[in-house]
């Protein structure tokens, strides 16, 4: 027993009773925002409209208030003249300023004035990035809340800070929210955006931003689903006034197709499928997918090499190559039904032989090869060898070439001669 009970832990000690004092560390200041809205909006009454001057005033401020606590409140008073309730609505009992976005004149003067000042508080406070990122997905998401007319100069000072770089287009996502694409808010709020953004850069500029954080491919999701074509996206920013950015969606939609395209190929091609439903095949897709000729020979040449591990020896990858090529050249001689393709392949051909060292001494071989089974024909290859060929190893091809185009011009001389007597 005696054991037993020395075996046992000794209690710790409780403290119980009151504590009288709190450490000055351990009590949390009252997040009390409506005193910080005060101070704001009483030295925006006493600058007035004068943006340079609202810009010092806030530069001025962040040294004597909470800025990093009170961001969101900073710029729902800079944006909409007070604090925002939930839906976008200002609250009734706040004191509210007339200096603000949604005060200001609708146009793109002011709004690119506005984008000053909240350049110049980002630059001078620049832990206010994130803040003010947010509290943009934030007003996108009240766009509903908003008058017409404040979306309007929101949708411009947005574009403006995008092609400043103040914003990043990831706040884009804020537009897809399923009830403001299928009232058609995000597609007129981001005419209004586009036009404002391609106008201080270009779109080029805006379509890497938009590549950058994977938005390139998203855009035709501003409208609903039933809604959701190139034709649709087309016609309604065309009749905006933004054809660029038709074009820029057409031509993804057109990338998106080549590359399905060509990765279909290329496993049909593995598969061992017969040529005529390969044929089939692509001539639905470009037809579908507004493909040319021109681009289709030039992926069926380039899925065509990639099917092959090619021979490192330059002596023995001639004769390998002449052999794989005379198997596919049907498949090629289906798409060069025009001049302009035929060219397009020389060119590939070309390119290919450039790039590829061990293939250097094989273009003729493989353009004559091309020739006797009707995938090129002698007007193609006489305009490449004059003007049209690439620069890319142009000296080492045009001398390869040089026999078979003379006998190819005596050919054809023989044929005009022929011809001339016949008639």
């Amino acid at each position: 027993r005696v054991s037993f009970m020395n075996n046992q832990k000794p209690q710790k000690p409780t403290l119980s009773g009151q504590r009288f004092k709190t450490r000055k560390r351990d009590e949390k200041e009252r997040f009390d925002p409506t005193q910080f809205q005060d101070c704001i909006i009483q030295g925006l009454s006493e600058t007035g409209t004068d943006l340079e001057a609202v810009a010092k005033f806030l530069d001025a401020s962040g040294a004597k208030l909470d800025y990093r606590r009170y961001a969101e409140t900073l710029f729902d008073i800079l944006v909409a003249g007070g604090m925002l309730a939930p839906g976008g609505t200002l609250a009734d009992d706040m004191t509210r300023t007339n200096v603000c976005v949604f005060a200001a004149q609708e146009d793109l003067e002011t709004m690119q004035a506005f984008a000053q000042v909240f350049n110049k508080l980002i630059r001078r406070y620049k832990y206010l990035e994130k803040g003010f990122e947010d509290e943009v997905k934030k007003l996108l998401l009240f766009l509903k809340g908003f008058s017409e007319s404040e979306r309007n100069k929101l949708a411009m000072l947005t574009g403006i800070l995008l092609a400043n770089g103040t914003l990043n287009a990831s706040i884009l996502n804020s537009l897809y929210n399923e009830n403001l694409v299928k009232e058609g808010v995000s597609a007129a709020f981001a005419v209004k955006l586009f036009k404002s953004w391609i106008n201080e850069r270009d779109i080029n500029a805006v379509a890497v931003s938009l590549r950058k954080v994977n938005m390139d491919n998203r855009l035709m999701e501003l409208f609903p689903a039933n809604k959701q074509s190139v034709e649709h996206f087309s016609k309604y920013f065309t009749e905006a006034g933004l054809k660029e950015l038709s074009e820029y969606v057409r031509n993804q939609q057109t990338i998106g197709a080549r590359k399905e395209l060509q990765k279909e190929l290329q496993e049909q091609m593995s598969r061992g499928d017969p040529f005529k439903d390969i044929i089939l095949y692509v001539k639905e897709e470009m037809k579908k997918n507004n493909i040319s000729e021109q681009t289709v020979v030039a992926i069926i040449w380039s899925s065509v090499m990639s099917t092959v591990e090619w021979n490192k020896k330059e002596e023995l990858v001639a004769e390998q190559a002449i052999k794989h090529l005379k198997q596919y050249s049907p498949l090629l001689a289906a798409f060069t039904t025009q001049g302009q393709s035929e060219l397009t392949l020389l060119l590939k051909i070309q390119e290919y032989c450039y790039d590829n060292i061990h293939f250097m001494k094989a273009f003729q071989k493989i353009v004559v090869l091309f020739y006797k089974a009707e995938v090129l024909s002698e007007e193609p290859i006489l305009k490449w060898y004059k003007d049209a060929h690439l620069a890319k190893g142009k000296s080492i091809f045009l001398e390869q070439m040089k026999k078979f185009v003379e006998w190819l011009k005596n050919a054809e001389e023989g044929n005009q001669q022929l011809c001339s007597h016949t008639e």
